[in-house]
């Protein structure tokens, strides 16, 4: 039986399976950068953000310890979510462009985003364990969108992730497993899988990522999903 994205939800934010992780997050939330000191942190694993009817799903890796972890929504709060808010206001999902809070006035139409883990890790990196615990959430998350036709893996160990969380969720994955590349198309059951480079600080200041090289695979999702 299939649960639904709020029961989904209930048992992301409430989990702590990961005591690396929650030692992690919460070390992080006591311990801010004088930027963001006196603001109260969220703390807790991140749920999906976005339209309940997508038909487009966004996987990003793992919260930011100052960014997701401090606002208490994905992507939020940090350089990587402005940029990729800003190409999702511009390809029509977001109506606006910027993420700055959980009451901020934000919505997607057509669109969730999510991650493969979701506590803020320690260098930004999640341990295989870590991503074994969080994969029934995404492989939920999938099940739950019945109207779900595009998913956009945002960066390389996203894309392995999501094609795990893809197996997990029943779907045959090719085997040997397909090549993550910025623009990438695999088609698996129902789903066409994008890649896309993540929007990192990394990736954006050095130009390996620019955004219309973001708005033309968002624009190629919104395309593949009518």
């Amino acid at each position: 039986m299939t649960e639904s994205l709020g029961a989904i939800e209930r048992d992301v934010v409430a989990c702590r399976r990961c005591p690396r992780l929650v030692a992690w997050r919460e070390k992080s939330a006591a311990n801010p950068p004088r930027r963001f000191r006196g603001e109260r942190y969220w703390a807790r694993p991140l749920p999906a953000f976005g339209d309940p009817a997508a038909r487009v799903l966004l996987v990003g890796l793992a919260p930011a310890a100052h960014g997701g972890n401090r606002t208490g929504r994905i992507f939020t709060g940090d350089a990587s979510g402005d940029f990729l808010f800003a190409a999702l206001h511009a390809t029509g999902f977001a109506n606006r462009p910027r993420s700055t809070s959980r009451d901020d006035g934000l919505a997607l139409a057509g669109a969730l985003v999510t991650a493969a883990a979701r506590c803020a890790p320690p260098a930004n990196r999640p341990t295989p364990a870590e991503f074994d615990r969080c994969r029934p959430y995404l492989a939920g998350e999938i099940a739950a969108l019945p109207d779900l036709r595009v998913l956009v893996a945002l960066g390389g160990l996203a894309f392995v992730q999501l094609l795990e969380a893809l197996r997990a969720a029943g779907r045959e994955v090719p085997r040997p497993r397909p090549r993550f590349a910025h623009g990438s198309e695999t088609r698996i059951g129902p789903y066409v899988v994008l890649g896309a480079y993540h929007p990192s600080q990394q990736n954006t200041f050095t130009g390996k990522l620019t955004r219309p090289m973001l708005e033309r695979v968002f624009r190629r999702a919104r395309a593949l999903s009518r």
